[in-house]
């Protein structure tokens, strides 16, 4: 399934631009506050990481360690969005949506990672 890893690696990328041009767009948004000084900066760095996981994970000829990649963002992310929001104190309009979105993502992603799984079992037994 080459399309879940485009997908996810396209959304990713599209995020990193966003927070790459308009930092402070996104993260009121997700977060519901202002950023300034170092966070800006902060911001964009994530921007560039996140612009360079979708280049990375962007499906090719093996898609295992894109794959990989992908799973474990989705999976640290929808950690770090339900942690940020139970907290309670910085909750923007997208951070639940948002946090949905990686969850979906992860479940997905996971699921794929099992199929490879037991496709390289299978192979690896005959």
């Amino acid at each position: 399934m080459k399309i879940l890893p485009a997908v996810a690696a396209a959304i990713e990328g599209v995020t990193g631009l966003a927070l790459l041009t308009y930092p402070a767009i996104v993260v009121q948004l997700l977060f519901g506050t202002e950023i300034a000084g170092a966070g800006v900066l902060a911001s964009r760095v994530a921007g560039i990481a996140l612009i360079a996981l979708g280049v990375a994970c962007w499906p090719g000829r093996s898609m295992t360690q894109g794959l990989y990649g992908l799973l474990i963002y989705n999976l640290l992310v929808t950690v770090f969005f339900v942690y940020v929001g139970l907290g309670g104190a910085w909750v923007g309009v997208l951070l639940w949506p948002a946090t949905v979105a990686h969850a979906v993502l992860t479940i997905l992603l996971a699921r794929e990672w099992f199929r490879d799984r037991r496709r390289l079992f299978r192979e690896q037994a005959q």
